[in-house]
């Protein structure tokens, strides 16, 4: 039986925790100091705070960081309607960087689409965020696997 004081986007506990605890166990995303930033369900926002070290030539965030982060907010918003024990896998994604990528931090949102007993389709989206303004930076969509529980 459903809980009536659960609103519909909103994980079971269990769910959440197998978020994070993949989340913390992602060297790439500890690498470039990804934080996890908002979980429902099929929707998860990563926060990538501004550092020299993300940057390109010029002084914008790389599109290598705009593009990871944005993987992983559409992996993990997958893993979130996915079957307990399975895992998630991308199968592909495709981005497009549609301004330069400049502020404080940005924000890539997953959003699941449509997802299916083996292909999970997701929105991506990035924004830079510089104090109070949001400019979307990129935009994509991707593919993901749901791998199956082991046995």
């Amino acid at each position: 039986m459903s809980d009536p004081t659960k609103r519909a986007d909103e994980v079971d506990s269990d769910i959440a925790a197998r978020v994070r605890d993949s989340f913390a166990r992602q060297g790439l995303m500890a690498h470039l100091g990804a934080e996890l930033a908002e979980l429902s369900s099929g929707r998860v926002v990563i926060r990538l705070p501004y550092r020299d070290e993300l940057t390109q030539q010029d002084g914008f965030f790389h599109a290598g960081a705009s593009s990871a982060i944005a993987d992983s907010a559409g992996g993990y918003a997958g893993l979130t309607v996915f079957p307990a024990g399975s895992s998630v896998l991308t199968v592909e994604y495709k981005i497009n960087l549609v301004a330069p990528a400049r502020g404080e931090h940005l924000e890539a949102v997953g959003s699941v689409i449509r997802s299916g007993r083996t292909l999970t389709v997701c929105q991506l989206e990035v924004f830079a965020v510089a104090g109070s303004e949001r400019t979307l930076v990129a935009v994509g969509q991707q593919t993901l696997f749901c791998l199956p529980a082991k046995s």
